[in-house]
């Protein structure tokens, strides 16, 4: 993510609307984010056939699954400072051959081993995608846009979601889960190309300042982790995004499948309206954001309201009820927009790209942390005897529940405390 000085939006909010031609480098490199998102979210629909071809338990499945978001959330901060000093084009271009290769080793793995090898790939060639997108709108859009142009940047890219929705599960149940990392494949490989031959960033006034070391880049990060209203912002976005990642990208299709039947297609079906509502509602979260003064209360109840919609999913055993739980989980997962506004407003601007690096780290993280419990916790319930999609359900509501405490009780930054009174 861009840096320390370099990284940092330092137009005002009064700059010129962009042009065609930001609009059309944006839409490019948002298809890398939207592949993120795919490859992340794969997981739910392969997870049957994973079973039967390597015989993985559910706690292999869901080390499986965090891997791709612990590889991705540790490679946040090279990412990071490489974007300080080489700048976004070049580093996403270095970075994202790695999940092509992830993608066609996953596909042709004799092995479990193989496998995570194939993953722990894709998630480090994945993992430039999101900083990319988010501080390119950063430093080339309006600041009083940022909630709005990130929320459309995340609709664009769940358009990755909508693949591993019912396109994806008609083509494993046809040709096999190796066929669908095959075409995710073929799809990097041109993602890789727009990126290659359309994206030439503008110059914009820091671009002239010197580019930082390596060292100078690190301690410019390690800096922000000493402030406090810092880790209230990344306990919480540890726990914001894993939990929808949790349920939408690895327990979704085995949960409906193992507890009302459905069919791997069906199970996509609602994974697809799933992601359609993901496409939407990010942009119309940032509509609606209230500004600094009101926001951390409002992300909070939200927060809430998505634990309490994990706890129906728990106790809930009626498939037409989870699966109008599930859509509800997408539309409250919009939310996640104002968390990105109120980092943004709660730094000044020159640090205002280390501090959503540092964010993107800690949600990715969380979401490996939260991915690698969950199989944990469903691997007791399994042997106990018990629903391990209550137990998963139950477990992701308090992780999320105690996000939100943290966030409540750690003061905020001195910036909003000046505004909230």
């Amino acid at each position: 993510m861009p840096s320390v000085q370099s990284a940092s939006p330092v137009l005002p909010a009064s700059k010129p609307d962009p042009s065609s031609a930001v609009w059309a480098m944006l839409v490019c490199l948002l298809t890398g984010f939207a592949l993120s998102q795919a490859f992340r979210t794969v997981t739910s629909i392969i997870a049957d056939g994973l079973r039967s071809d390597f015989g993985l338990s559910a706690q292999s499945l869901g080390s499986f699954a965090g891997l791709f978001a612990l590889s991705f959330g540790v490679a946040q901060l090279i990412m990071g400072i490489g974007m300080d000093i080489y700048g976004l084009r070049r580093t996403v271009l270095m970075t994202f051959p790695l999940s092509i290769a992830g993608a066609v080793l996953s596909a042709m793995a004799p092995s479990y081993s193989w496998l995570m090898l194939g993953q722990l790939l894709i998630g480090i060639g994945c993992s430039p995608a999101f900083l990319a997108s988010t501080m390119f709108i950063a430093r080339h859009f309006p600041a009083d846009k940022f909630a709005y142009m990130s929320g459309i940047g995340l609709g664009l890219g769940g358009l990755g979601l909508l693949f591993t929705g019912t396109p994806m599960a008609w083509l494993v149940q046809h040709m096999g889960w190796r066929a669908g990392f095959a075409l995710l494949a073929v799809l990097s490989v041109l993602s890789w190309l727009l990126i290659f031959f359309k994206v030439h960033e503008p110059k914009i006034a820091s671009d002239s300042q010197p580019k930082p070391g390596f060292i100078e880049a690190l301690q410019g990060f390690g800096s922000l982790l000493l402030l406090p209203h810092t880790w209230g912002i990344v306990l919480l976005g540890m726990v914001s995004y894993a939990s929808f990642l949790t349920v939408r990208g690895l327990w979704l299709s085995p949960m409906l499948m193992d507890r009302y039947q459905f069919s791997l297609v069906t199970t996509g079906n609602v994974a697809l309206a799933s992601s359609i509502i993901s496409l939407f509602v990010p942009s119309m979260f940032g509509r609606l954001d209230p500004g600094p003064a009101l926001r951390r209360q409002r992300i909070a109840r939200f927060a809430l309201l998505m634990a309490a919609t994990f706890v129906g999913l728990a106790l809930v055993h009626h498939p037409v009820w989870s699966v109008v739980l599930l859509l509800v989980m997408s539309t409250l997962s919009g939310y996640g927009t104002l968390i990105y506004a109120d980092v943004r407003s709660s730094y000044p601007p020159a640090t205002t790209g280390r501090a959503l690096s540092i964010f993107t780290m800690a949600m990715f993280l969380g979401a490996a942390l939260m991915q690698w419990l969950s199989g944990i916790v469903a691997g007791i319930a399994e042997r106990q005897g018990s629903d391990i999609y209550q137990a998963v359900m139950l477990m992701v509501a308090s992780m999320l529940g105690m996000g939100v405490l943290a966030y409540r009780v750690i003061k905020p930054s001195p910036l909003l405390q000046k505004v909230m009174h």
